[in-house]
């Protein structure tokens, strides 16, 4: 091998062991996005040479059209590639760029600024391990920069990177920079950013980009590009649980049955016990193949497959994990949503949901809250539209394997999809698993079917509810109610009306007393009316007999 040779192996070699850092450049539109991440690839020498002509070249037409500044450059072409972004001046798309410096490899992705296009700015986000925020100095901390630091936050993105942009505009003047360092500090403390750092830049210029400004002399702290130089990448990572969503079955010949997948998060060995969710099998790793050879372990984010010392059923959507360490199982739980669809969402109808390989059927149970970007404090809010963020509550009609987001990024997040037209409506990280009452409110959970109940019991269940504003007459009706039917071997219990639902679907008739303007009795929405007790009882029976609740 050559001198030559061997100098670009070595090249090679140390361009593979680089750690690699995502980033994300958020803001408010016209903040100066593209034009940061197009000085920093610039200064950093992580431009070609031909797209350094041809930006000179639309620089100068610019110029003899009257549009643009004086710089010979216009960074942000360097990022804006769509023509209806370098017409508008805005970014409208997520354009991603790669870039290395002798330290790092670089995937930055420049996001809208514009209310509009806030899910491509989630997209962009979702993946990263810092977030770069834009604050223009002449109009300091903004709604839309309020709400792309929540979701910065809610996406748990660890690094905040402040760059209060265009202090040449304001004289490099050192109170403007703190008084909006202050205000993003208590946006950060707000939301719970553990790592927060402001720095006073000029995009178009170049100050404090890559090289240090002699324009700021009261700026002693990195420039950009020292951070994210020396900014942790772990932090975003579960290094502890082993998470392994099957994505195929290898089966190329009988000698070999592989599941092949990404892990997502923690390391597998050769002999590691692990449990195939959903049906909880239990087995052994026989054996561990990264590009078709054996290797005695891999770890998280590495594309493997795996051989299993039993043949047991495992498929796409399936997962493996370490049998010590499990994830929760459960079709309920309370997750961030955030809408991404024109169309608001249809509490009544189902969605397709994805997490990891997994797609099953979902619905939304409940919108819990919504949080304003302007007050970043939680509403009550009865539905969503394009770009609000809500607390809801998600119910699936199969089982998923997942985490909480907020300590694993892959099995705490998932994406819902319009079966329909197939687009993808919003984008969502789990909380946790949903309160047990959420569950047992629709009898679901059970192994028991409602048909299994009514052939056992020879009636469904229904909710009975006696109204009136005299408390002792309702009561004594909701009893009577109860007696008659046990008199006539029909199960029923006077119950309160948070635990009505559970009572129903064990197939029991509930009975609830609840204060009303006059009497009457409503039993599953046929509604009986009157003052007298007996005919209010014998009104509740004959509903129930109509609609078909007993054999």
């Amino acid at each position: 091998m050559s001198a030559g040779t061997e100098d670009v192996v070595q090249w090679l070699r140390g361009e593979e062991q680089k750690e690699l850092l995502r980033f994300v450049a958020v803001g408010s539109v016209d903040d100066g996005k593209s034009t940061l991440m197009g000085r920093l690839l610039h200064d950093a020498h992580g431009v070609y040479e031909d797209q350094l002509r041809a930006a000179r070249r639309s620089s100068a037409k610019q110029r003899a059209n009257g549009a643009g500044g004086a710089s010979e450059i216009d960074f942000s072409l360097f990022t804006d590639g769509l023509v209806a972004e370098r017409e508008q001046g805005i970014t409208i798309d997520v354009a991603y760029r790669y870039f290395a410096t002798h330290k790092r490899k670089f995937i930055v992705a420049d996001t809208p600024g514009h209310v509009q296009y806030t899910r491509n700015m989630a997209t962009g986000a979702s993946t990263a391990d810092a977030a770069i925020i834009l604050v223009d100095a002449r109009l300091g901390v903004l709604p839309q920069t309020r709400r792309h630091a929540y979701i910065a936050a809610l996406l748990g993105i660890p690094h905040l990177v402040a760059c209060v942009n265009k202090m040449d505009l304001v004289g490099f003047d050192r109170a403007v920079f703190e008084a909006i360092q202050a205000d993003l500090s208590a946006v950060a403390a707000k939301l719970g950013v553990p790592h927060l750092l402001c720095i006073p830049v000029s995009a178009l210029d170049g100050d404090n980009v890559v090289h240090r400004s002699a324009r700021t002399p009261w700026w002693t702290g990195q420039t950009l590009l020292d951070v994210l130089e020396t900014v942790s990448v772990d932090e975003t990572r579960d290094q502890n649980s082993f998470r392994f969503p099957v994505q195929y079955v290898l089966r190329p010949n009988l000698d070999y049955r592989g599941f092949a997948g990404q892990i997502v998060s923690g390391t597998v060995q050769k002999g590691d016990e692990v449990i195939a969710l959903p049906s909880r099998r239990r087995t052994t790793i026989a054996a561990v193949d990264e590009h078709g050879h054996e290797v005695p372990e891999a770890f998280a984010p590495k594309s493997v497959a795996l051989r299993l010392a039993d043949e047991i059923d495992v498929s796409r959507g399936e997962m493996l994990v370490h049998a010590s360490n499990v994830p929760r199982v459960d079709t309920d739980f309370d997750a961030t949503l955030v809408w991404m669809s024109e169309r608001e969402l249809d509490r009544r109808r189902s969605y397709l949901l994805r997490h990891t390989t997994r797609t099953v059927r979902a619905v939304i149970d409940a919108i819990v809250s919504i949080t304003r970007p302007d007050t970043l404090e939680p509403e009550a809010a009865d539905a969503l539209a394009l770009n609000d963020i809500a607390h809801v509550r998600v119910h699936c009609h199969k089982p998923i394997f997942f985490d909480p987001y907020k300590k694993n990024r892959a099995t705490g997040a998932f994406i819902l999809i319009d079966s329909v037209t197939n687009d993808t409506v919003a984008a969502g990280m789990i909380l946790d698993a949903a309160p047990p009452a959420a569950a047992r409110a629709r009898g679901e959970g059970s192994q028991v079917s409602p048909k299994e109940r009514r052939a056992r019991l020879r009636q469904a269940g229904a909710v009975v509810r006696v109204a009136g504003p005299d408390a002792a007459a309702r009561t004594s009706a909701a009893f009577a109610i109860e007696r008659e039917l046990f008199d006539r071997g029909r199960l029923a219990a006077v119950t309160d009306d948070a635990a009505a639902s559970g009572v129903a679907a064990a197939g029991v008739v509930a009975i609830v007393a609840i204060e009303g303007p006059r009497a009457s009795v409503d039993a599953n929405g046929a509604g009986v009316t009157g003052d007298d007790a007996d005919a209010l009882v014998r009104g509740a029976l004959a509903a129930l007999e109509s609609q078909a609740i007993f054999d």
